[in-house]
C-alpha cells in the first residue's frame, strides 16, 4: 500500500529534495512551510495533485493540528512523518541570550513534539506508522566548542526518540533518528546558520570553529539522504538511528570510547567507585 507523507520544513534543504524525490517517484506527499508562497516556489514544476502544499506554524500547536487534519482529510490518512524544520545555532553558552537559546529549542526540540503529538492520534488509529526525526551526528559528541545550544537541542532529540520508539512499538509505529553529515560551513543558506547578537571577543577560538564543517546538507548529498529515507521507510524493521554516511559511525564509537575512558579513572579510585 502506498504511503502519505508528511514533511515540515518543506520549502529549502532536506525538507524539499524528499518532497522533489517522492513526487518524482509518484508518491503522494503534504509539505509545510510558514511560508506557503515560498514553499509552492520551491517545489515549482514538481508539484502535481499528490502535492499538498501547507502553511504552519510549528510552534503553534493549533496551526500543526489543523495541517494534519487537512492532510488527512485531503489524502485519507498519513503514514510517515518527517520532522525537518530545524536551524543550526552557532555562539558560546555565556554570548547567547535566553531568548536566543530558547529560540533553538523552541524550533529543532519543541517544534518537532508539537507535530509528534498532532500525528499520533492518526498514526495509532491505523496501528501504524513511521517517524523520522532530523537530529545531528553532533548529538553524539558534543565536545565542539561554539556549538553547545544547538548540539543540546539534537541531543534533546536523540533522547526523546529513543523513549518514543519505545512508547508507541505497541501501535505498530516506528521511530528513526536521522543524523545528517558534514559540510563545509560556506555551504549552509544564511538563514540556517543563526549566531548570537552578542559576541565576546575572548572567544576567538569559537569563532573560528563557527567556519568549520557544520550538519547540514549540499547538492547532491540532499537527494542522496532523501532516498535512504524513502528506502528505510520501505523497511519492515527500519533501524532507530540512521547514519546517513558509514564514515559517521565512527562519532558514536568514540563517544563511547570517552565513556569507557572516564569509567576506568572512577574505578581506579577504588571505594570511591561504588558510590
Amino acid at each position: 500500500m502506498e504511503k502519505i507523507w508528511f514533511v515540515t520544513g518543506a520549502a529549502k534543504g532536506l525538507g524539499l529534495a524528499l518532497v522533489k524525490q517522492l513526487l518524482a517517484n509518484g508518491d503522494k506527499v503534504a509539505g509545510t512551510s510558514r511560508n506557503l508562497a515560498a514553499l509552492k516556489n520551491a517545489v515549482g514544476d514538481a508539484a502535481t495533485v499528490d502535492f499538498l502544499p501547507l502553511t504552519a506554524d510549528l510552534l503553534d500547536e493549533d496551526s500543526v493540528d489543523r495541517a494534519l487534519y487537512d492532510t488527512v482529510k485531503y489524502f485519507g490518512r498519513v503514514d510517515v512523518i518527517v520532522n525537518s524544520a530545524k536551524y543550526g545555532l552557532a555562539g558560546s553558552i555565556e554570548e547567547l541570550s535566553d531568548r536566543e537559546t530558547r529560540r533553538n529549542f523552541d524550533v529543532n526540540v519543541f517544534g518537532s513534539l508539537n507535530v509528534i503529538r498532532g500525528a499520533l492520534p492518526f498514526l495509532r488509529e491505523q496501528k501504524g506508522g513511521h517517524i523520522f526525526n532530523i537530529s545531528s551526528v553532533g548529538a553524539f559528541t558534543g565536545e565542539a566548542a561554539g556549538f553547545g545550544i544547538y548540539r543540546a537541542t539534537e541531543l534533546a532529540v536523540v533522547g526523546f526518540s529513543e523513549s518514543l520508539a519505545a512508547e508507541v512499538k505497541p501501535f505498530g509505529i516506528k521511530v528513526t533518528t536521522v543524523t545528517p553529515a558534514y559540510v563545509r560551513a560556506d555551504s549552509v543558506p544564511a538563514d540556517a546558520l543563526a549566531v548570537p547578537k552578542r559576541r565576546i571577543d575572548g572567544y576567538k577560538p569559537v569563532k573560528a570553529l563557527q567556519h568549520s564543517p557544520q550538519d547540514s546538507y549540499c547538492g547532491g548529498a540532499e537527494l542522496a539522504a532523501a532516498n535512504t529515507l524513502i528506502s528505510i521507510a520501505a523497511q519492515e524493521e527500519p533501524p532507530m538511528f540512521l547514519f546517513l554516511k558509514p564514515d559517521q559511525c565512527h562519532v558514536s564509537k568514540m563517544k563511547a570510547r570517552q565513556m569507557e575512558t572516564s569509567i576506568s579513572a572512577v574505578r581506579k579510585l577504588g571505594k570511591v567507585s561504588s558510590v
